[in-house]
């Protein structure tokens, strides 16, 4: 994709009701630039997909959108095994939707399990909160790389610092134990990562970013964690929907527990 592809891409995506952040393109592109392909019929882009490797063990696959007039062509169909061409033999993972779920099965991906999105709305709530204080990316990268399978440097660069948003960690004991991002969205707010030892600290940490939000967000929670489901449903959240974690070749190695809310749907 060339930049305004890339664009396009998250217009499409918002189209769908995916509402991206205001500011994904920057971090997105960082991790693998040529691994967010379009495809293009009569010169015009027909279909978009992001197939990134973080390194040469695990990528991740996203943004898997064809032109709603263009559907049932197999262009998309096209795009996805030239996406994967260059993805073969390396780890790979995703987040479909329910109606997608059969197709992914049939090229290799398997179920681990499922992802709600769990909506709340802002402002500042009177708790006792831990140590919860601003964070950059290179206070983080250690601990991310716990909680998600690959190294992720310049993707955390760009998304700990992009503008509107805020980057918090938890410590304890003066080491950091946790950490969290707000990003504003095309419509309010999105809570990635929500990385936390228990559900204590993730609550703490999430407490600190929406604080003074005014409006929605949401939070995408791994259904395996139940800690984390507990916590946003007796905050009184709601589920709006879900998505399939799923990997095709081995699962790659990762703290799955600290994982109270995935970073983006789009890139893991």
């Amino acid at each position: 994709m060339r930049p305004s592809e890339f664009e396009l891409a998250l217009d499409w995506a918002a189209a769908e009701g995916w509402n991206p952040g205001r500011h994904d393109a920057t971090a997105f592109a960082a991790v693998d630039p040529g691994g967010l392909l379009v495809g293009l019929v009569g010169g015009e882009p027909a279909a978009t997909i992001a197939a990134v490797r973080y390194d040469d063990a695990f990528a991740f696959v996203g943004l898997y959108i064809v032109r709603p007039d263009l559907r049932g062509n197999g262009y998309g169909r096209a795009l996805w095994d030239a996406a994967h061409e260059r993805l073969a033999g390396v780890t790979t993972g995703l987040d479909g939707v329910d109606a997608q779920v059969p197709f992914y099965a049939r090229t290799g991906y398997e179920l681990e399990t499922w992802t709600y999105r769990y909506e709340g709305r802002g402002g500042a709530r009177a708790t006792d909160r831990e140590d919860v204080r601003p964070v950059t990316a290179g206070d983080v990268t250690a601990l991310d790389a716990r909680a998600f399978p690959a190294p992720r440097e310049g993707f955390l660069r760009a998304w700990t610092s992009a503008p509107d948003g805020r980057a918090l960690g938890l410590y304890r004991d003066g080491a950091l134990a946790g950490y969290g991002v707000l990003r504003a969205c095309r419509t309010g707010w999105k809570v990635g990562p929500l990385f936390a030892p228990d559900a204590a600290g993730a609550e703490s940490l999430l407490d600190a970013l929406v604080d003074g939000v005014d409006g929605p967000y949401w939070v995408d929670v791994p259904e395996a964690n139940a800690p984390g489901t507990a916590l946003v449903r007796r905050r009184g959240m709601t589920p709006t929907f879900r998505t399939a974690r799923m990997y095709r070749h081995r699962p790659p190695v990762y703290d799955r527990d600290l994982v109270f809310g995935v970073t983006t749907l789009e890139l893991g």
